[in-house]
């Protein structure tokens, strides 16, 4: 496919900083070859082995100040680099930056995952797992844990306090097809449990041939070990009835909450409507049989004429408040749409209830008009908790929302804005002329938000006033134009 094309007003400024980050990354390298002493054979490149003041991470999971002069980190994931075969791409790698306090980044060095990155998502290279924290991060900062779409596993890495990754341990399997999305919840036991994880499988083999509409997926846990190693939890593998975007806990972590991609479809073999559901989670990191809860905004056929609710990022804030992106892809008749027949995106927010029900708040408050807010998919809170950010992924655009209580209002739907489609529906050409805004991830500090670019291997820095945005830069160069997925921000 063709790349997107670049932004005229906003590329002399990049290749500036091009420039600058070129011969800081000459200079570095040239510091590995002399200082390396890492032979570790799972570090694709080499960094300085320098030493840290305060470490990576405070005990409050702030970052720290180290001796290399980076407050934190950013790591964003190729989910490969080009296709092998089938769903699988290249081998996937995560290109770690160091940031300074003014938010600029300096790579330090791509790692390999050991395993493939994969494309399920038709190959226009724009969210090719169609989800969200493909990429995530421990709460205190001391791992990294990342999917292998093409090779069905996980990985997990731990930070050292120069913020460079080491592998833990071996990839386990998910024992489905295409892991896509990582939840992670801190555990207070007196073993070697740090933490239990929950990873969402796209799809189970039966439903693989028949593509995004007909795919049901699953969930599998892990126990985090101290050592950053991960130990299946026999027993926990749960069918779903709908293919996942994206998995998270709640805050308390009673709940594990599951988003769909393709609720109502037609073509769904278990007629589901549903675009959230609940499990229980035992102390022994079992979930519940099956769901003790389910909701959707929009259903099947609504009078409104609403396309369906093609829930992908999720968050589950405060007091248990679920607060979801929808990007409305299918009709309403249940039917995947052309792509003039998407609508404007939306956010809609639940609470979940002690028995794991879940009650609406706000539903499907519009992320644009016109065609300029169509693909909503992924979302962050600031730290005040009172706003969040919604990334619109084919107009190249960030939306301000206000959340009180689980109520949102849209504030701005172009709180900051790259090179788009507009409201033009252009059809198959929207991949051609779009940077693809994707994931997107704040730092623990709450002063600045990267974006992910799918579709122009960059990555925009923003600093965050309240409810504005301030671009600030873009880091290029390192990561592949498409086919990209997943960001963290520490």
């Amino acid at each position: 496919m063709e790349t997107a094309q670049k932004k005229t007003e906003v590329r002399p400024k990049k290749n500036i900083m091009k420039t600058r980050k070129l011969t800081l990354l000459l200079s570095f390298m040239a510091l590995a070859l002399i200082y390396s002493c890492s032979d570790d054979d799972d570090v694709v490149a080499d960094v300085p082995d320098t030493p840290a003041d305060d470490g990576a991470s405070d005990d409050d999971g702030d970052a720290g100040d180290d001796a290399t002069g980076f407050v934190g980190a950013v790591y964003a994931m190729t989910n490969g680099e080009g296709q092998v075969a089938g769903n699988v791409q290249g081998p996937n790698t995560i290109i770690a930056y160091g940031r300074d306090a003014d938010g600029g980044l300096t790579p330090i060095g791509p790692f390999a995952t050991n395993g493939n990155g994969g494309d399920f998502d038709g190959g226009e290279g724009l969210d090719p797992l169609i989800s969200a924290y493909a990429l995530t991060k421990t709460t205190g900062n001391e791992n990294l844990l990342a999917v292998n779409a093409g090779s069905n596993t996980i990985t997990s890495f731990n930070i050292l306090e120069d913020f460079s990754l080491e592998i833990a341990g071996d990839p386990q399997d998910t024992g489905a097809i295409g892991p896509n999305s990582i939840a992670y919840y801190e555990v207070d036991t007196d073993d070697e449990r740090r933490g239990l994880v929950y990873v969402s499988n796209i799809t189970r083999s039966e439903f693989l041939a028949g593509g995004e509409p007909e795919h049901q997926g699953t969930v599998i846990g892990y126990w985090l070990m101290n050592d950053g190693t991960l130990s299946p939890i026999a027993g926990s593998a749960r069918d779903l009835a709908n293919r996942p975007s994206a998995v998270q806990f709640s805050p308390d972590g009673n709940w594990l909450v599951v988003a769909s991609i393709n609720s109502g479809a037609a073509a769904l073999a278990s007629g589901s409507e549903d675009e959230l559901v609940v499990y229980s989670v035992g102390a022994d990191g079992q979930l519940s049989t099956d769901a003790v809860g389910a909701a959707t905004s929009t259903l099947r056929d609504n009078v409104e004429g609403r396309n369906l609710p093609s829930a992908i990022g999720f968050q589950i804030v405060g007091n248990n408040y679920v607060v979801v992106t929808e990007a409305r892809e299918f009709q309403p008749d249940g039917t995947p749409p052309a792509f003039p027949a998407l609508q404007d995106g939306s956010v809609s927010t639940w609470q979940i209830q002690g028995d794991g029900s879940l009650t609406p708040i706000s539903t499907d408050i519009a992320s644009g008009e016109n065609n300029t807010g169509r693909t909503a998919c992924w979302l962050d809170f600031t730290l005040d908790g009172n706003s969040f950010f919604v990334s619109n992924a084919i107009e190249a655009g960030l939306a301000a929302y206000s959340f009180d209580n689980g109520v949102v209002q849209l504030l701005d739907q172009t709180a900051a804005s790259g090179q788009g489609t507009g409201g033009a529906d252009n059809g198959p050409d929207a991949f051609s002329v779009t940077e693809g805004w994707i994931d997107m991830w704040i730092t623990d500090d709450g002063e600045f938000l990267y974006q992910l670019y799918g579709l122009d291997g960059t990555i925009g820095i923003f600093r965050i006033n309240g409810t504005s945005l301030d671009q600030v830069g873009e880091e290029s160069n390192n990561l592949p134009d498409t086919n990209t997925q997943g960001i963290v921000a520490i």
